[in-house]
Formats: C-alpha cells, structure tokens, sequence
C-alpha cells in the first residue's frame, strides 16, 4: 500500500497514478492508505480527479497550514452570575458561548464572503485580577483566512450576560481586541447571533469588503420595524412623542397634553410601543417601568449600587414613607429653627419595606437614612449642605444672591441689558400693559447716583433674570391650583467695580385675572423694616422662578431631553465600527436610562416636579414653551451661548477668543478652559480620520445621522435656518464638541451642586405658596404680616412634605457614584488601540488636569470675589475630577444621574 510521508500537523497533496477506486462519486474518489508511522492513527484522506487522470490525496482535510489561534471572553459578574446556579454549574462542564470569526476578505475565487471558523468557549473556575468572569475557546484559522473583522456570538445559557471583550491572541498579525461591552440574550430569547467588530474604527467607503454586509445588517437591526410593543431584551432604537407622562385612565386629572407636535414642540424620546389609554387615544398607557434598549440600562453593579437603583429607591420607598408621617400636606415650618431640626435632629420614621434589610439602606442611603435603636425604624437625618456650613445666613445676604447668579446652580439665565425701556412681548390686550414698572429713575437712585442710565446700559453695567414673559402666560392657570402662586418676574443687578453683582430691583406682575386689572410692583433692597421684609418675600419668589426654570429648562430640556435624540440617532445610523460612535459612546451612556425613570417618577404627572416646583401641574408644558422660543442647537456651544447673553463679545486677542463683560464669571471661566480641551481633543480625533475635507459630505452613515437628528429626533425644529450644516471636519468638530459639552461641563454645572446650593432649602425655594402682602391688600393680611413678617415668609417658603421630598431628591441627584467615570480619566480601548488617538487622548487628559490646578489658584485668588471670600463655596462644579459623594465637583463623560 502506499505509504506518504507526512507530518502529522501538516496537509500534504500527493499524486500518483489512478487505479481502481474503492468508491468514487461525486468527482471524488477514496482510497483506503496505510497510516504513516508519523500518524498515532489512520488519516482520513481524499482523493480527488484531475485532469490528467491523476488522483490528489488531501491528508487532513484542507489543503492549507492553519493557525492556533485563543479566545479569552470576559464577562461582568452580575446580581445573578456571581453565584454558580443551575446552568452556570453546567458550563463548566459543556460549551456556553458559540463563536464564529468572520474575515475581513472576500473569497478571491468566489467574491462571497468566507465562510466562518466556529468554537465553542467554556468557563473557567478561576476569575481574572478585576473579578470579571473568563470563558475560554480555540479556534484553527486557515493562513488564508486573512484579518480577523468581527466575531459572531450566541448565547447558550438560560440567561442573558454582560459580555465586555475578546482577546484573540496566536494571529500572525497579533493580538486583536474585541470590545463588547454589551448584553448577549440567551438564544432561547434571541435567536439572531450578535455581531461585534474589532476595535479598529473605519468610515462607511472604508470599510472592508468582508465586512460590509455585517455593518449594514447590525443596523438595520438596531432601527427595527417601528412595530409592536418593546421588549425588556431588545436592542432597538427609535423615536416617539411624550405622551406618557399623564395616565388619565387611572384619573382624569392625571391628562397631561402631549409634548411634540405642532401644538407643543418638544424634541422626541424613546418609542416603547406600549397601547393607547382607552380614555385618551393621543396618550400611551404606562408601565411599572418604562423600555430603554438593554444595552443603555446600568450594569447590574452599578445599578445595585448608585444611580436608577439608588434613585427608585427614594421615589418608591423613602418618599412614599415620608409622606405618611405629613398628615396635613399643606403644613408649613413654624419657624427656621423647626428648619434647622432636618439637619441636626432629624425624622423618626418606620423604615420603608424596601429597605427593610440593613444593608440595604446602609449602602443605598448612607447619607440620609441613619440607624435607630429600634431596628424597624430609621432616623431621616440630612446632611448640613456645604454652603449652609460654611455660614448659616449665606441666603439671607443680597451679595450672595448676586454671587449666585453668577457661580451658582443656574448660570445660564443671566443676561445684559441692551434696550430700554424693558417691554413685554406679549400681547396687551391680554396681559395688561407691557412697559416695566421699573423706571430710570428707581434705577438711578439704586446705584447711589453716580452714573446715569444711559452711562450703566453703555459701560455694560445693567444685567437681568427675565422671566416675565415665560412665566407670565401661566400665572392665572397655577394660581387655580391651592397653595401655589405665581408672577411673571424680572430681575436686575449692577456690575460693582469689584466684579460683583448687586440686586437693584424686582419686578413681579400679576395679569388681568378673576376681573382684577393687571397687577406689577417693583421691590429694591431696604434698609426699613418693611421694605426689607417686602424685598426678602419678593426675592422668594424670584428664587422659586428660577429653581423652576433650573430644573425644567437649563437642567432636563438642555440636557437630559435634547440629548436623547442624538443618543437615538447615533444607534440607527453610525456602525459601531464607525469612529464618530466610538468618541460619542462614553458620554451617552446611562442617559437614557435616567431619563425614563425621570418619565416615571420625576417628570410625570403629579411627580416629584409637579408636586414640588411653582410651575405644578404645568411644569412640563413649561418646558415645552421654553423649547419652541429659546432652544438653538448652535447657542448650546459655551462660547456663543455667553456671546447670546451678552455675557462675552468676541475677541481675538483674548484668551478662547472672547472677551468675558463679566471678568470674574467662574461659570464663563472654568468652563470656557473645559470647551477649548475639549474642542481640541475633538479636533486631533476627527482630523485624523477625517484628514480631507470631501470625506465628510461622501460619508453616508454621517450624513444620515445629521439629518435624522435634525429631522426625526428635533422634528418640530427641521426647518430652522440656524442649523449647522455638516460639509467639511470644521462643521463635524463644532457639532461634536457641543454634543459632548452639554453632556459634560454643561450637565456638570447645573446637576452636581443642587444640594450645596438648594439643600437648605431657603436658599433657592422651589415654590412659593402665598402673594405678597401688598398685592390687593387687605387691613387684616397687612396687619398679620407687619407683626410677624418672618412667618409670612415661612409660610410663602415649601411646606414641610415638600421641602422635605426636594431635599431628598437633590441629596441623591448631587452624589457621585463610586466608580463614576470622570472627564478624561478612562481611555476607552478602541481610542487605545490607534496610537495617534491614543497619544491625543493623553494630550487631553493632560489639559484636564492643568485645568484642575487653574481652578484651584482661581478659588484662591482673594480678588476673585465671586469664587473667595469668608464664608463663600468655591466656585468647584467644573473642576473635572472629584470623590464619590455629594462634593459640589467632577465633571463626567456623560448624563449618568
């Protein structure tokens, strides 16, 4: 018989003449061969036909060498896997994860592409150093096969796991990184394979043959069909109006009108599919919770620790808790002491049935919630704010009210004056008069009378908080809802010398209501009895309006809400393999997780908003009106958005461009270093994949997302002319840096010193719950307030159900989490893996950290009034870095809380 010599590890043809065949078929025919010496056992040999009439014996199956090539998978423990159950115990005993590598050639003969090399990847017992899970798999790749593109993956399990990456060592090109970072549905749920590329990025015309079909399949699967109701498992991506934040099947009063749409302009939200409300066809019923693709839910981790986890415990167990020890919900503080006793004596209360367990609140709450000596109970403690801290009067000081508008919690209402007089826009006919009671001379008279008017609106000098016109439409509606009162407000302050802000006057205006004419007064600062008790109720007020327009409009419309568009958009039309996706990625994540539990529990109606803010039931058609005439995608950019507000003008010559009209805005300052580090971390990243102009008008995926964002997620804005086209990488850099800007520095400022700033509530009152005694006064009112004007005020200020609900809220929405992900701090692997982002990355990370000793110094500058002082906060909210906690500092990647 004949016997070739051969290795066993080797594929070797060999011909030789034909005799009779054993079998032959098929063009083939197999011939029995005695084993080499060489072989422990008898290879399988086929024989095939040549022209020739010659026979090619194939020993082992291929005519090519192949490569050993390892798989390591790491996947994140969860809640679940960190305990061996049932199926988990079987894995180590049987496969678990089917993988195929897909190449990134075609087949040079057929022009198809090349079939996969599958394996199977088993546990091991072991976890590796961070405590993630590893599974193993061995894979033979033919030395043809060519560069490794993608894996395909399917879960085997009964549950779904957090797959984070996979290591691909023993290619000749060496070792390949495949970032996952995603949830694989077991194949019981999802019976499709999840395709994952390679770290390394290309645009749509750059995209290797191999893989072109995979890119355009994964997203088509991500847009889904808009059909049918979502899933707790789905990965789809696509648009809806608000029109679940009411639930008038349960209750008539809970209607709310939908935001989106020609009525109420609103940008759009997630789709979640659930049915129309029987009574209402315009509105969705709601849910226990509300679907976000599973891929922007929390890891299991982190959700047991902080963030949705952290927050539905205090809106479903602690605020329902507290609620029940209020037996009269409109109960105010009988005094400032009774206020003090939140933080130095605290709540007795039984200790909610969701945190029943010990160290469960120890660890969810360990701020609010401390132990008493009867273990069904618990002691609602507060911590004393920092500001509160450094000195207790700092919200009764005016130059503090001024500081704040400045280096507070909501920076971006301030504006200058340009034109006298001030005059309404809306229509008098309806709403009375629309020229301000506040007059030049009143003006003059406040800033002591050594300028005039016109000196003070020409030296830059006169600046406003105008939410006269926003707020004014909605007097007569809130003021039908017991215990709320509101005013359209203006407000005005004069540039000191000193960089410092001083309040001149305050205007609040009631419309012709309930056959009253219209009603406006102006307050200024006193130092008669009366006039500074009337100033302190009016400067309440104020407050309340701003805490209101904070929260709806500078915080959740300009962040949460606007963001969730490009979060969408970004899903449906940029490939993950597309390097836009990979520097937009870290700082969308977790926002849409937050956002509908906000559309739960937040923002709905008869929410912790509508219960606890002036605007009450009409908060978010608020927040809608504020969209519809003020938001611009082009103004969210830092520098144009001061230069709007008249609080910069440009500049050449000065630093970033723009000369600041205030010289010490900390806001302006700090953020203005944060935008140009990030401009140019932006600029090094697009240039380098865009390095001519023409290859981002050609690129298809780009230019889709910009037109869907536009279009679909900004629908009811599509043909506003401001815009930012997207021809050239100048327009993409601007586009990308504003994106990133509001989901980091912008978010920053105005989320992480809400309880620095509002914890003490008298400081920034969310609501205000009684007029002013001088608005249609009465002999009896005027009498109660000239005897105890300080109770008028506590009685204006939340009651206690509401004041307490608050706290709690900015108590958990100010906190860090322990492993919060700062500005700068992690380079994500796909970054790592080209050396020139990599390099440009650093160069980032290092500008973040000079910007840290920047701040510092600025703080430490005793000529910087608005940032130093006895008593004063340091202006921290930008500084990039901070701890876990309640810190008043750190700057994230993204909208994560």
């Amino acid at each position: 018989m004949l016997k070739p010599q051969v290795q066993q590890s080797q594929s070797i043809t060999t011909i030789f003449p034909i005799s009779k065949p054993f079998f032959q078929g098929s063009g083939h025919v197999f011939l029995p061969v005695q084993a080499s010496p060489s072989f422990k056992k008898s290879p399988k040999i086929r024989i095939s036909m040549s022209r020739n009439n010659k026979i090619k014996a194939l020993f082992g199956g291929s005519t090519e060498p192949t490569t050993k090539v390892k798989a390591v998978i790491t996947v994140k423990p969860t809640i679940v896997n960190t305990i061996l159950v049932d199926d988990e115990i079987q894995d180590l005993f049987g496969q678990s994860l089917e993988l195929e590598l897909v190449s990134a050639k075609l087949d040079p003969k057929t022009g198809s592409e090349k079939s996969t090399i599958k394996g199977s990847a088993q546990r091991k017992l072991a976890k590796d150093q961070s405590g993630q899970i590893v599974y193993e798999a061995e894979f033979k790749v033919p030395e043809d096969f060519g560069e490794v593109g993608a894996i395909l993956v399917q879960n085997e399990q009964l549950r779904e796991m957090y797959l984070n990456d996979v290591v691909l060592t023993g290619l000749q090109s060496g070792p390949i990184t495949i970032t996952c970072g995603s949830w694989i549905q077991s194949k019981n749920t999802v019976k499709d394979k999840r395709i994952f590329f390679t770290d390394k990025s290309y645009l749509p015309s750059q995209t290797p043959d191999g893989l072109k079909g995979l890119r355009a399949e994964e997203l088509v699967k991500l847009r889904g069909n808009g059909q049918g109701e979502r899933k707790a498992s789905d990965r789809i991506y696509d648009y809806d109006v608000y029109n679940d934040l009411g639930n008038p099947d349960s209750d008539p009063e809970t209607a709310r009108p939908v935001l989106g749409g020609k009525e109420h302009p609103y940008p759009r939200r997630c789709r979640t599919g659930r049915a129309r409300c029987k009574t209402d066809p315009k509105s969705e019923s709601r849910s226990l919770s509300n679907y976000i693709p599973r891929d922007e839910a929390f890891a299991d981790i982190k959700n047991a620790q902080f963030g949705a986890k952290l927050l539905y415990s205090v809106l479903h167990a602690v605020i329902p808790t507290v609620e029940t020890l209020v037996v009269d919900k409109d109960l105010g503080f009988p005094s400032f002491t009774e206020i003090d006793k939140l933080f130095n004596e605290g709540i007795n209360m039984p200790l909610p049935e969701a945190l029943k367990e010990k160290s469960l609140w120890q660890s969810a709450l360990p701020r609010l919630l401390k132990e008493a000596t009867d273990t069904e109970k618990s002691i609602l403690r507060f911590e004393t704010p920092d500001a509160m801290e450094r000195d207790k009067f700092f919200w009764f000081r005016d130059e503090e009210f001024g500081r704040q508008t400045l280096a507070g919690l909501n920076p971006y209402s301030l504006k200058l004056v340009t034109e006298w007089p001030l005059i309404s826009k809306l229509d008098p006919a309806i709403y009375g008069p629309a020229e301000s009671a506040i007059t030049a001379e009143l003006i003059e008279e406040e800033i002591g009378g050594f300028m005039t008017l016109e000196e003070a609106l020409k030296q830059k000098k006169l600046f406003i908080l105008d939410y006269h016109d926003l707020l004014l439409p909605y007097v007569e509606k809130v003021r039908k809802i017991e215990g709320s009162v509101l005013y359209g407000s203006r407000t005005l302050f004069f540039l000191n010398a000193d960089g410092t802000l001083r309040p001149l006057a305050i205007e609040l205006t009631r419309p012709p209501m309930d056959g009253k004419p219209q009603w406006k007064q102006v307050f200024s600062p006193s130092w008669q009895s009366t006039k500074c008790w009337l100033w302190r109720l009016a400067k309440a007020n104020v407050l309340a309006h701003d805490s209101g327009y904070h929260q709806l409009v500078s915080h959740w419309l300009r962040t949460h809400c606007c963001v969730e568009p490009y979060i969408i958009a970004t899903n449906r039309r940029l490939s993950t393999m597309h390097p836009i996706n990979r520097l937009l990625q870290p700082h969308f994540r977790y926002t849409m997780e937050i956002n509908a539990l906000a559309r739960q529990l937040l923002i709905n109606a008869d929410g912790v908003i509508e219960s606890t803010f002036t605007p009450r039931t009409y908060s978010m058609e608020l927040s809608s009106v504020a969209y519809d005439k003020e938001w611009r995608f082009d103004y969210e950019a830092l520098p144009k958005d001061l230069i709007r507000r008249g609080l910069a003008v440009e500049d050449p010559n000065s630093p970033h461009g723009l000369r600041l009209t205030i010289e010490d805005n900390p806001h302006a300052n700090d953020g203005l270093d944060i935008w140009a580090a990030l401009g140019q971390w932006v600029t090094d990243y697009v240039n380098h994949y865009y390095p001519e102009k023409g290859l981002v008008e050609s690129d298809e995926e780009l230019q889709a997302w910009w037109t869907e964002i536009r279009t679909v997620g900004h629908a009811d804005k599509k043909d506003e002319p401001w815009w930012p086209v997207l021809k050239t990488p100048d327009d993409l850099i601007q586009i990308i840096t504003t994106m990133i800007w509001v989901t980091s520095g912008h978010h920053a400022a105005v989320n992480f010193g809400q309880y620095t700033f509002g914890g003490y509530f008298p400081n920034r009152p969310t609501i205000a719950r009684d007029k002013m005694p001088t608005e249609d006064k009465t002999e009896e009112d005027w009498k109660s307030f000239v005897e105890k004007p300080e109770l008028a005020l506590l009685h204006c200020f939340p009651s206690k159900i509401q004041a307490t609900k608050v706290m709690i809220v900015l108590d958990t929405l100010s906190s860090h989490s322990p492993d919060e992900e700062y500005l700068g701090k992690h380079m994500e692997q796909p970054w790592a893996a080209d050396p020139v982002i990599k390099a440009a990355f650093e160069r980032f990370s290092g500008r973040l950290k000079n910007i840290e000793a920047i701040i510092d110094s600025r703080n430490a500058n005793e000529n910087l009034h608005n940032r130093n002082g006895a008593g004063v906060v340091p202006y921290e909210l930008l500084k990039p870095t901070s701890g876990p906690g309640v810190t008043g500092k750190g700057v994230p990647y993204s909208i994560s809380i």
